[in-house]
């Protein structure tokens, strides 16, 4: 059901995007972090792990797009010297919106994200977050591992998926 689901996303794209350029215009006056009910792309949702039980959260976050500006230094240098424009971040914008999730909701941990849509200034993600401490994601073997101590916020520490694609652990040729 739900890969027909995607299938048919993909065919009605012209619609979608004038629903979804709706649907920002919403997005942009709430908060950076904010709590949904439902993800938008539940299909996308279920093959990274969401359940529509109690113990899972989806947040969805957005995130400037762009790349880092320094403040200027007070001092004699060159102006081509100064180094306030061109840096980049090491990370990924999409593990940063985990990162910035995980520091909002300190007691569930980051199971996975996925890119919802993109306009001239933001970049909207939604991050699927799990209780470890629910009595029913401690019941589900599918799971229960992220409760383990190992496990205790996993992506400040690079584990997430996109925090394995930056640190080039996902693909298969590099081992």
């Amino acid at each position: 059901m739900f890969k027909q689901l995607s299938e048919i996303r993909q065919k009605l794209e012209p619609e979608l995007k004038e629903l979804m350029r709706q649907r920002v215009i919403e997005w942009r006056k709430q908060p950076a972090i904010f709590r949904v009910d439902r993800p938008i792309h539940i299909d996308r949702a279920r093959k990274l792990g969401f359940k529509a039980k109690q113990g899972f959260v989806v947040a969805r976050v957005r995130i400037r797009r762009g790349g880092l500006h320094r403040t200027k230094p007070s001092g004699g240098r060159r102006q081509r010297r100064a180094g306030v424009k061109r840096f980049y971040p090491a990370k990924s914008s999409r593990l940063i919106a985990e990162e910035r999730v995980a520091r909002t909701f300190p007691n569930l941990e980051v199971l996975n994200s996925y890119w919802v849509w993109e306009d001239g200034l933001y970049r909207w993600f939604e991050v699927i977050l799990v209780d470890p401490h629910h009595s029913s994601t401690k019941n589900d073997a599918h799971v229960n591992w992220i409760g383990r101590p190992a496990n205790r916020r996993r992506v400040h520490r690079g584990l997430s998926s996109a925090g394995k694609k930056v640190r080039g652990l996902t693909n298969k040729r590099k081992g």
